[in-house]
């Protein structure tokens, strides 16, 4: 597998929050040469079981990376322009002058303007505008406009990956297709290695307003236990504060209340096993992933949190190592094969690594 090639085609397909289907289409067509069984379920969240060689019934794990994307939603029409608002942390600051897809009656090309500065009052130039001041122009007169678009109707923004230097990438929707690319690498290298536990891949949907794809597949799968994957904050430009992490270093390990420790630590022993480099990440409340609602499923199970370090995170030009998504793929798999059959997280003290070492690796 071209790790490069599947992010290409996994960031250039639309899939915001709620609108999925494309994305989600694009990726079944990878998933079902890996899995033994793909489906949708109700809710959208695009589930593959690659079934383990251990006697049933088998324990199984869940493996949880979101597919859907920041966007925009078309909320009026005045003539032949379109007013808008966002689908889930849109940067406002970066909209002026962005490519954008109105998904219409069919796709339509448009660009996101606003008045020039030249022509607003002096007080008003250095602002971020509200979004009753951006418009989006697609290019066509008024009553054509009328039939083609609808209030409701989805807005993505067009950009393609591109490859930066020293094995870096940057483009739209890395949050959080880098990481599906992820869990795709895993369940190919999966195919050529035995595991014992299931392995329930599941790219779910509407994370980016709410988590909500995690609390419903991971209601219905019950796995014994689970592994989010998500991106975290990258350093960037004279950026030294805490709760940044690296470029190239490895993909984050949570340290916290979200995650259960005897799982945390069985991630790092993987990791260090296989000479994955990685980096310790203290989350001391709310990971705002989707780990927060696996853990708390029905009568709670047993999570982890993988995360890619990613700059200008919810910008168009989200930055991220190909190294370390290919890392984090490849450690999701030796996890995974490594699980015995009668491995049963417990809060036992005595058995749980004391994890109050951040300096990391």
């Amino acid at each position: 597998m071209d790790t490069l090639t599947l992010l290409k085609t996994l960031t250039t397909s639309p899939g915001p929050s709620g609108r999925e289907t494309t994305a989600q289409k694009i990726l079944q067509m990878q998933w079902d040469s890996l899995a033994d069984e793909v489906h949708t379920d109700a809710m959208g969240n695009l589930i593959a079981l690659q079934r383990g060689q251990g006697t049933a019934p088998r324990p199984s794990v869940m493996v949880a990376a979101h597919i859907d994307e920041i966007g925009l939603i078309v909320t009026g029409i005045e003539g032949e322009f379109l007013r808008i608002h966002a689908i889930g942390g849109i940067d406002r600051r970066v909209l002026l002058g962005l490519e954008v897809i109105v998904h219409g009656q069919r796709p339509l090309p448009g660009i996101i303007g606003a008045r020039p500065p030249h022509v607003l009052p002096p007080e008003e130039r250095d602002k971020i505008l509200p979004w009753k001041q951006i418009f989006v122009d697609v290019g066509l007169p008024a009553e054509e406009v009328k039939t083609l678009v609808r209030v409701g109707d989805h807005v993505t923004l067009e950009r393609d990956l591109v490859e930066l230097q020293e094995g870096l990438i940057a483009g739209k929707a890395l949050d959080n297709r880098a990481s599906v690319a992820a869990v795709t690498i895993a369940l190919e290298l999966l195919t050529h290695r035995q595991h014992t536990w299931d392995f329930y891949a599941v790219a779910t949907v509407q994370e980016e307003v709410g988590t909500k794809g995690a609390i419903t597949s991971a209601y219905n799968l019950i796995p014994q236990l689970a592994v989010a994957l998500d991106v975290t904050f990258a350093t960037q430009h004279n950026d030294s504060q805490t709760g940044t992490f690296e470029l190239d270093k490895g993909p984050t390990i949570g340290i916290g209340p979200n995650f259960h420790p005897q799982v945390v630590a069985r991630l790092k022993n993987t990791a260090e096993t296989e000479e994955i480099p990685y980096q310790l990440e203290p989350v001391p409340g709310h990971s705002g992933t989707d780990a927060w609602s696996i853990q708390v499923a029905r009568a709670g199970i047993p999570t982890g949190l993988l995360s890619i370090p990613v700059r200008y995170m919810h910008q168009p030009v989200e930055t991220a190592a190909l190294r370390d998504i290919e890392r984090t793929g490849r450690w999701l798999a030796s996890f995974i094969a490594g699980l015995e059959e009668d491995f049963c997280p417990r809060w036992e003290d005595d058995d749980v690594e004391d994890n109050t070492d951040m300096e990391g690796d």
